[in-house]
């Protein structure tokens, strides 16, 4: 009877042990559309890029064991909230409308929203400058509720991936697109984007464009934000961001 209790115990802390491992099991979801250069598929297939050494980082400095698991931009919320990913890390800004139906982290970086059009068109990042264009803007996107409150005068053109409009932008398709900064730096110092320039950014609207980019997590998950948002004051305190940053960005993005 002594050695039934003995395994009995020892079966059960197995269990118990198990299942804290598993507790401390994050999926951190990103955007399966790669969005160079923070995220994006290398040759091998392994997914490399600014915010995937951010998540991993701020993960070793929470002690969270995470797996990065990509899902449809345009269907990464419902996921987040339907419990298929315990986090949102996909250069996802944080806005009021967001915060309606999920929490967020401390901002991990904050960059602004642009313009980029052809080198040759005398374009600038206004309404009246863009009224009668063709823009280009990402489905789900700040950029497209930001468009549609400001340019009410163009012809919206609507993608759902920024790679799709910035290869419409290329060929002539659209005048214009508007997306975050770093992003389209990236764009337009490629070979593919070597036709266009940013022309300048936006007027700011903090209750459209947010507060910068954060992390987030389901209503009431307040264990996960906590953790998230110690590793995320840690690689800002210990350099580990500034380190992140200086391998992809030639300024500090935070």
């Amino acid at each position: 009877m002594k050695l039934k209790t003995i395994i009995a115990a020892s079966v059960a802390a197995a269990t118990l042990f198990a299942g804290a491992a598993t507790a401390q099991q994050v999926k951190i979801g990103i955007a399966a559309e790669p969005y160079p250069p923070f995220a994006s598929l290398d040759s091998s297939g392994n997914w490399v890029g600014w915010e995937i050494d951010v998540i991993n980082a701020v993960c070793a400095a929470a002690e969270l064991d995470c797996v990065i698991t990509p899902v449809a931009w345009d269907g990464i919320i419902p996921s987040l909230t339907g419990q298929q990913i315990d986090a949102i890390m996909a250069s996802m800004s944080i806005t009021e409308d967001r915060l309606k139906s999920i929490d967020f982290s401390d901002p991990y970086y904050n960059t602004p929203a642009v313009i980029v059009a052809d080198k040759s068109m005398a374009i600038e990042a206004t309404p009246e400058s863009l009224a009668g264009k063709i823009v280009g803007i990402q489905a789900s996107t700040i950029h497209q509720a930001y468009a549609q409150a400001y340019f009410k005068d163009a012809e919206l053109r609507v993608y759902q991936t920024q790679d799709e409009a910035n290869q419409d932008l290329f060929s002539g398709r659209i005048d214009a697109t508007q997306a975050d900064s770093i992003a389209m730096a990236d764009f337009v110092g490629s070979d593919s984007g070597s036709c266009c320039e940013i022309k300048g950014a936006v007027m700011d609207d903090p209750a459209i464009l947010g507060r910068g980019v954060g992390a987030g997590v389901r209503k009431g998950e307040a264990e996960l934000l906590e953790a998230l948002n110690k590793g995320i004051a840690a690689i800002l305190a210990d350099g580990t961001h500034d380190k992140i940053t200086s391998g992809y960005f030639t300024t500090s993005i935070y």
